[in-house]
């Protein structure tokens, strides 16, 4: 849709001055500052062990799915064992260092663990280095560690076949970067009067309508939302990931984003869909929450128990969220030992009770936990 005599919003008289209809949002951000208080206030009741948990759990689904909004898969134990090794929590056995993984996972964490601390041109520089360590995206080259200059035409977001490609965002020009990246950064850094949670849905909203780098725009983008909720929640650890939230909702994202980039500068829409957003991936978190609780009566009950390394690390993979079914063959692949030898360690942990078979036999044999 064409507004009178501009396509997009940046093009619109008064930009960037944002239009917000409190009285329309009243109930949503109730709601959401509610789900808010109940979670952080949930989390001062358990103690310091398992808030930790609960973070690197958060900050894990966080890393891996804003990736995976950009077509990106990233292991998710590379990455917890890349924020274990940042928080120094000890997990057991690590993952090799990845230096792509460590990248995000550096991201994420300078812009919750620093939430307060001013951005600057020269920290979303150093943000962008660390998403692309080798300078490109895939085999294209790229401008690292400095704003987009459109040398190759306008940055436009588009989708479809080469041949037809269907445009559905174009940002500004490079040449207004610098003017525009100031006027968004004072903006950031300073105080206005407005609601911690609607700041971070317009900050999210407007970075991502500047896309001021060759690539990485939506990850950026994301990891400043979550600065600036940082800023909201009063805490610099993160406990539920509106990334994952996004990557669920992730159609539902683009379609909202696009409306409104394409409208007037009123920005009411896109934030009932971010605090909506926002309330789900606090539900979410509730039931992280709930996972970590279980996770620690469960080796609170077996703390005598002998275990070996591969145990351990098995146990803990089941109550991670196991993906299809554990057989003796998966724990072999996974613990890296032979058949006999991980059915060995089954037997054992069946034995002890902490395993059970199910019903299906013969190939078909598999393993879960006996409780929880």
């Amino acid at each position: 849709m064409n507004y009178g005599e501009y396509k997009y919003v940046w093009q619109a008289p008064g930009w960037p001055a944002w239009r917000v209809d409190l009285a329309r949002l009243a109930q949503p951000l109730a709601e959401a500052s509610a789900a808010q208080g109940h979670l952080l206030g949930r989390l001062v009741d358990v103690g310091l062990p398992l808030r930790s948990q609960a973070s690197l759990a958060a900050l894990t689904d966080d890393v891996v799915k804003t990736s995976e909004i950009e077509g990106e898969q990233l292991d998710p134990f590379s990455v917890r064992s890349s924020v274990a090794r940042r928080l120094g929590l000890d997990i057991g056995a690590l993952a090799p260092a990845d230096r792509q993984v460590d990248g995000v996972v550096d991201m994420v964490l300078d812009a919750t663990r620093n939430a307060l601390t001013p951005v600057s041109p020269e920290r979303l520089w150093g943000w962008h280095v660390a998403l692309f360590p080798a300078g490109q995206s895939g085999l294209t080259p790229l401008r690292v560690g400095m704003w987009r200059n459109d040398a190759t035409g306008p940055m436009q977001v588009v989708s479809g076949p080469i041949s037809r490609p269907r445009v559905h965002f174009e940002a500004p020009p490079a040449v207004a970067l610098d003017a525009e990246m100031t006027r968004f950064l004072d903006w950031v850094n300073g105080v206005q009067p407005l609601h911690p949670l609607l700041k971070a849905g317009i900050g999210h909203l407007w970075f991502v309508t500047l896309h001021p780098f060759d690539d990485g725009n939506g990850r950026m983008a994301r990891a400043l939302g979550d600065l600036l909720l940082a800023r909201a929640d009063g805490s610099a650890q993160r406990f539920y990931s509106l990334s994952a939230q996004i990557q669920r909702e992730r159609k539902a994202y683009y379609e909202v984003l696009e409306r409104t980039q394409r409208g007037s500068l009123d920005a009411t829409e896109w934030l009932e869909w971010f605090l909506g957003a926002l309330l789900r991936a606090m539900h979410q978190a509730q039931q992280t929450l709930d996972a970590v609780l279980v996770k620690s009566s469960f080796w609170q009950r077996r703390s005598s128990l002998p275990l070996n390394e591969r145990q351990l690390k098995l146990l803990n993979r089941l109550l991670d969220g196991f993906d299809g079914k554990l057989t003796s063959s998966k724990w072999a692949a996974i613990a890296k030992c032979s058949p006999d030898t991980a059915l060995r360690d089954i037997n054992e942990l069946v034995a002890q009770g902490v395993l059970r078979k199910t019903e299906a036999g013969g190939r078909s044999t598999s393993y879960v936990l006996a409780d929880t």
